[in-house]
């Protein structure tokens, strides 16, 4: 496990989150791709793969979603969702490795990232969960995607975590860092421990004007700060951050972050249309899909303990702690 050390917590389990999940869940065959995978002679190695070759646009819901794509269009779909503040880069090695095996791998900018643009203006430039959910089920239609596996880490952990809860029609397994990460405005109206609430210190921060400007005047050094104290074994260098920042620069990324604090606090109302939703969330359903959670025994970043959701997870489950990550 040296090279967790290089590449550091969300970097490493988001390549690990789904080659880890294959093995696993593909020992008791719940995951199985095309037996022969689709062969090509132009194939970087895995290591030297440092971008997508080609971002993609697709009409869904209310986005013009951005995504990279890999492997074969006949293979079994996994789709891999970042989290804040990173981008589709997280899982460039992974999705290699995913397609080398058959796997047809889809990688969507979140609302507010990339490429990922409201197809009007009028559209509230809302980060609520519920809204980020129905974001990738609309674009899962759009590709004419049945049923996929689903992995995240962060903001993509939440969003798988939610369809696997509520349309386990269209999960056919799930691999989420840090576990369960559902929410409610009712549960985040309870305070914390002191130490755990200065953990969140940048939710406080969002929540003020003075926390807005800040963000949108300095949001590359916020990232930066971001991934250093989440990630503090990563010696990530300047290019990998560039490459995801740029990320940062969507015209609604600003709007789409701090309504998504903002929200969860009861700062911020929600869209009517997903009330029914946040309604169901807010009663911590189970997730019963085959799942497999990960964690790193280096997480800098706020996260609940594996003992404290296993119970969540009422189908086939298996937790794994990575060391050094």
């Amino acid at each position: 496990m040296e090279k967790s050390t290089h590449l550091g917590r969300r970097r490493f389990l988001s390549m690990a989150a789904l080659s880890v999940a294959a093995a696993e869940l593909g020992t008791v065959n719940l995951l199985k791709a095309k037996d022969k995978p689709a062969a090509s002679s132009n194939r970087k190695s895995n290591s030297s793969i440092t971008s997508f070759d080609e971002i993609k646009q697709v009409k869904a819901g209310v986005l013009n979603v951005g995504y990279a794509e890999a492997g074969p269009a006949n293979g079994q779909p996994v789709i891999l969702l970042h989290g804040w503040p990173y981008d589709i880069h997280s899982y460039v090695e992974v999705s290699t490795l995913l397609a080398d095996k058959g796997y047809r791998v889809i990688v969507p900018h979140l609302r507010g990232h990339g490429t990922t643009q409201f197809l009007s203006n009028e559209t509230p430039k809302n980060g609520q969960q519920a809204a980020t959910a129905a974001d990738i089920v609309a674009f899962m239609d759009a590709l004419k995607i049945d049923k996929a596996v689903i992995g995240g880490f962060d903001w993509g952990a939440r969003t798988a975590n939610i369809i696997a809860a509520l349309w386990p029609e269209r999960c056919k397994a799930m691999v989420s860092v840090s576990g369960y990460l559902i929410g409610s405005q009712q549960a985040n109206s309870k305070p914390l421990p002191p130490k755990a609430e200065l953990a969140w210190w940048y939710q406080y921060y969002f929540a003020t004007e003075r926390g807005r400007l800040g963000y949108d005047a300095n949001r590359n050094d916020f990232a930066k700060l971001i991934w250093q104290t989440a990630s503090p074994k990563w010696n990530f260098d300047d290019a990998t951050f560039a490459r995801s920042a740029a990320s940062l620069a969507n015209i609604d990324h600003v709007a789409i972050v701090i309504h998504n604090y903002r929200w969860r606090l009861g700062l911020a109302e929600g869209e009517a249309k997903y009330a029914a939703i946040e309604q169901k969330l807010a009663t911590g359903p189970a997730i019963t899909v085959p799942t497999v959670t990960l964690e790193g025994d280096a997480n800098g970043a706020p996260h609940p303990a594996p003992e404290s959701y296993a119970a969540k997870f009422t189908g086939k489950y298996n937790t794994i702690t990575l060391p050094a990550a």
